[in-house]
């Protein structure tokens, strides 16, 4: 039996279901890949010790459109290899590759060709399945997709995107045509739904929750949002409890006031995403996202020719130092890119560090950046010392 013992000088655990505890002096036993016990304070022997920074379960991504060069829903098999090895490097020890509006077709292609290569990947980041954002999305909000592809979620639809069962998440507005009685045949599923990139009123989006949906894509990006006399999606997400918002923390998607605003109307339902596209860990210069071109600038999020934002270049561990140094409690944001993103996509047993969990573990430093990602037990990235 294959055996790991950690030490860290400061340790964030969550028992089971429970809240995340405050961080400190703690020590994780591996066994075959599985975390097989929890302890405080230092043992006199660990194969790993570490004595600066926090241990932190993995971090959990539910939107990556790409990194590192490559769009997810056209790379090759080259292309995926680096996407899943490198992702270790931000802290990332699962993710949902993310494929944007195209016809559905297409998408049922991108599908099949995915898992096919599936079997083939490296060790690294695990792949989760497939968040689907689009194409039953409003064209009065549709942000970066393209227009022309955008269609109502008829049963043929849905049917012809879920038969590889790798979706695991879809995005959509609840106000298309026939959108309720698509949520809950994907709900019934087992798809998670998310209301986004819609023009919808809080009631609607409230609707969209009484028929299943669970999440909103990026709060207050594509989507109606906070008027005292015309609520909309911002504001159901915000106040309905059955609801989680996605949060893009790169403070340029939403201001840092905007972000304390997320947390403290939302306590224990938000969830940092990144949305990262192919531009993200490159350097500035041309890129592509689901086949269209755009631009990452020297400071900022990548946009389109018309200035439009396309995605982000932002690294998960990044967002929870953002949020950090913007005033928020680090246990409240590390939960919210561990814990609360695995839990909602039924995964319970990724994004904690607790007895009987995946041995997904990550070393943050003080500024929240990755220095050692390990996946099941398994170093896959080892940066700092």
């Amino acid at each position: 039996m294959a055996t790991l013992l950690i030490s860290a000088n400061s340790m964030i655990t969550s028992p089971g279901a429970g809240p995340t505890r405050p961080p400190g002096p703690g020590f994780v036993r591996i066994e075959d890949g599985v975390i097989a016990e929890v302890g405080t304070g230092r043992p006199d022997r660990a194969d790993v010790r570490l004595d600066r920074g926090v241990l932190a379960p993995g971090l959990v991504d539910l939107q990556v459109n790409g990194f590192y060069g490559h769009d997810v829903v056209d790379a090759d098999e080259a292309g995926w290899h680096e996407v899943v090895s490198r992702l270790p490097e931000t802290g990332v020890t699962s993710f949902l590759p993310t494929f944007i509006t195209a016809p559905v077709a297409t998408q049922a292609a991108a599908l099949r060709g995915l898992a096919g290569l599936l079997p083939g990947l490296p060790a690294g980041t695990r792949v989760l399945g497939v968040h689907l954002e689009g194409p039953f999305l409003s064209p009065k909000r549709k942000g970066a997709h393209n227009e022309g592809f955008l269609t109502d979620p008829d049963p043929a639809a849905v049917a012809a995107l879920l038969e590889t069962g790798l979706v695991k998440l879809v995005t959509l507005a609840p106000e298309r045509d026939g959108a309720l009685e698509a949520i809950r045949t994907l709900t019934a599923g087992g798809v998670l739904v998310s209301v986004g990139h819609s023009d919808a009123t809080a009631a609607r989006a409230a609707a969209a929750a009484d028929a299943g949906a669970r999440m909103v894509t990026h709060i207050f990006n594509a989507q109606t949002g906070v008027d005292h006399r015309s609520p909309g999606v911002a504001v159901q997400a915000l106040i309905d409890e059955r609801l989680h918002p996605g949060l893009i923390a790169d403070l340029h998607h939403v201001a840092p006031e905007v972000c304390a605003l997320v947390f403290r109307a939302a306590p224990g339902r938000v969830v940092l995403v990144t949305d990262a596209a192919s531009a993200a860990g490159m350097p500035p210069g041309e890129y592509e996202l689901g086949g269209e071109p755009i631009t990452l600038p020297e400071q900022g999020p990548p946009v389109r020719a018309d200035g439009t934002i396309a995605g982000s270049g932002l690294r998960l561990d990044e967002a929870i130092g953002n949020l950090v140094r913007t005033g928020l409690d680090p246990v409240t944001a590390i939960d919210a890119a561990t814990r609360v993103p695995a839990d909602l996509i039924g995964r319970p047993d990724l994004g904690r560090i607790a007895p009987g969990a995946a041995a997904d573990l990550v070393w943050l430093d003080g500024g929240y950046r990755t220095l050692a990602t390990w996946v099941n037990g398994q170093n896959v990235f080892q940066g700092g010392s």
